[in-house]
């Protein structure tokens, strides 16, 4: 039987300790003929981060023993991880377990230096903070999970159940998978990534220097703005809008406006029951197609998926 153990650490979230538990920690009775031997692995008088003290019938030692070891969200991103958890789930890998985190997992696997030069992911408000404390890290903020193999990320707090049911479609075929996911009331694989649940960051310039132009271009994203209208706005050649625009944003003219323009659709597509066209034409990106395209390439989903999602017009909201 696969051995599978989770890490209890002390003030570990609840949701994503609960996830592991959830699928691998009951008995499948008519899924599947052997499920896992599953553990839950904690130091004495460990408490999760709502004061529960689980009842844990093993140490961390005993990740070393283990096929698969999951990893739930670490209690913070900003203090070092535990280094006897750190330490043991180097043990754990270098034994050749499988390693799986979820949410902010990635942390202790990145403190381990088992991410070291492979693609990760976490949840999107911590991504920068991974990238930037252990640059060998391949941070992909915009997926729901990673599998390189034999170390699997998730990216936050509801994706771990997305990895965990990847864990059993590996482990016991898609049709397993499938009828867990029904059980658990949730679909077996969700469409898109992250993207769809981040807010838009879109650079905000210094108000002095282009302001007054960027929020005369926003009441007028239906009208075919160019670098050619908006530096006659301001007064300026179409070459130094560009180079004052770099300096003050980051990006081009062009690039901003058409984030601006999706963020706009993402709010019609949310607020109201405009037709597709009509949310096409009012951002300013033409035709539904282009719409299509531009959402789908920044958002992760298509437009009218996206609204099935996050609408607020949809039954059961209000």
């Amino acid at each position: 039987m696969h051995t599978l153990a989770v890490a209890v650490t002390e003030g570990v979230p609840i949701f994503e300790l609960a996830i592991p538990c959830e699928v691998f920690g009951y008995e499948r009775e008519g899924l599947a003929g052997s499920w896992y031997d599953f553990r839950l692995c904690a130091a004495p008088g460990t408490r999760t981060a709502a004061g529960f003290a689980p009842h844990a019938g093993h140490g961390l030692d005993a990740l070393a023993e283990a096929d698969t070891v999951v990893i739930p969200a670490c209690a913070s991103v900003l203090d070092d991880q535990p280094s006897d958890l750190v330490e043991a789930v180097r043990a754990a890998h270098g034994n050749g377990a499988r390693v799986v985190s979820l949410c902010t997992g990635a942390f202790v696997l990145a403190a381990a230096g088992i991410l070291d030069g492979r693609p990760a992911t976490t949840h999107w408000m911590h991504a920068a903070q991974l990238a930037a404390r252990y640059p060998k890290v391949l941070v992909d903020a915009s997926v729901l999970y990673i599998d390189d193999g034999d170390v699997l990320t998730s990216a936050g707090t509801a994706a771990g159940l997305d990895l965990c049911l990847h864990v059993v479609r590996n482990d016991h075929g898609a049709a397993v998978a499938g009828a867990l996911a029904k059980r658990l009331v949730m679909p077996a694989h969700r469409p898109g990534g992250q993207a769809q649940y981040i807010d838009a960051a879109i650079p905000v310039p210094d108000a002095d220097e282009l302001g007054p132009l960027l929020d005369w271009a926003r009441h007028r994203l239906h009208e075919p703005l160019t670098v050619t209208a908006l530096a006659r706005r301001a007064n300026v050649t179409p070459r130094t809008l560009i180079r004052r625009f770099h300096a003050a944003t980051g990006t081009t003219p062009m690039a901003w406006l058409r984030g601006i323009r999706i963020d706009h659709a993402r709010g019609l597509l949310e607020t109201t029951d405009l037709p597709v066209d009509q949310i096409a034409e009012r951002s300013g990106l033409g035709t539904p197609a282009n719409l299509r395209h531009h959402f789908t390439r920044a958002v992760g989903v298509p437009p009218t998926t996206y609204r099935r999602t996050f609408s607020e017009l949809r039954p059961g909201c209000g």
